[in-house]
């Protein structure tokens, strides 16, 4: 029999194991959208990937007879799911393809910093010389990133365009953030991406032109990409930071997401991170650090 001390004991640990098979989908993402891409276009993908990932959510919705938002909320529901999703997928699945997974991975890695900035400037949180300080490390990571990917004194299009997904992200959060203080995470989840992927049908004849041609391994592929990374870790997520003791310490494993990219895209892809981008990558995590270091009181 299974005793109230191992049960409190599995509750404790549960959260944690949660996290970081979550960060482990997340991870695999990066790989995963890179191989897809081989044989869809990046606005193919976003849809194929996003439609299982909403027909999964809404389903669940609808067993468990989860409220629809409030009209007058409507606005920044659409918000979220055209800047968070729409915008975010477009610019993260194109400037994937234009640079390896583990690059994505460290450059998407530094949205919660552009999340702090928009909390600082549109949520007037406070931040004091220690946050500053990481974010300055981590813009100093991303411009070391940045440097590897120069050819002909530019830098490539494709950072830009995951600079610009991780600025989406961040405004994705910063809009999440003040609606879980009136809706649950389910709501904030599913509705923003059912929203997103309504205006993701934009690229509907993409997808028609390109899903018979695509083998069966890319199709599986996506398929895994719309169950778990989309879905299902955002089920994983949500259970992890609502049991948790501490926030805090369910984040911390997002730091391990870009190093487990490399390592997967090393194993499946062949891909390699050059040197330098690997530093700037380093450099990137240890800002994020750096601003959720809390100064001692005198």
């Amino acid at each position: 029999m299974t005793t109230n001390k191992q049960k409190s004991l599995r509750s404790k640990i549960m959260p944690y194991i949660a996290a970081g098979g979550t960060v482990l989908f997340w991870s695999s993402a990066f790989p995963a959208v890179k191989f897809s891409l081989d044989y869809f276009s990046p606005e193919a993908l976003m849809l194929f990937r996003f439609f299982i990932a909403t027909a999964l959510l809404l389903t669940y919705c609808a067993i468990k007879k989860v409220p629809l938002p409030e009209r007058k909320d409507l606005p920044l529901f659409i918000t979220c799911g055209f800047v968070g999703l729409f915008l975010y997928m477009w610019a993260f699945n194109t400037g994937t393809d234009m640079v390896t997974s583990g690059i994505s991975g460290f450059i998407i890695a530094a949205a919660p910093v552009f999340t702090l900035i928009m909390t600082i400037v549109f949520l007037k949180e406070k931040a004091g010389a220690t946050v500053w300080a990481g974010v300055l490390v981590s813009f100093a990571g991303i411009v070391i990133i940045a440097m590897t990917q120069v050819t002909d004194f530019e830098v490539n299009f494709g950072v830009w365009l995951l600079l610009s997904a991780a600025v989406s992200a961040g405004v994705f959060i910063v809009i999440q953030r003040h609606l879980l203080k009136k809706y649950s995470v389910m709501q904030v989840t599913a509705y923003p991406i059912a929203i997103g992927t309504l205006f993701m049908c934009v690229f509907l004849p993409n997808l028609i032109r390109e899903l018979p041609t695509a083998p069966m391994t890319a199709n599986i592929v996506v398929a895994y990409l719309g169950l778990f990374p989309a879905a299902i870790a955002y089920f994983m997520w949500g259970y992890a930071l609502n049991r948790a003791e501490k926030t805090v310490y369910v984040t911390s494993f997002l730091y391990l997401s870009p190093f487990l990219t490399i390592i997967i895209a090393f194993f499946w892809l062949g891909e390699h991170v050059p040197p330098l981008a690997f530093v700037g990558g380093v450099v990137v995590v240890i800002g994020m650090i750096i601003t959720k270091i809390k100064p001692r009181k005198s």
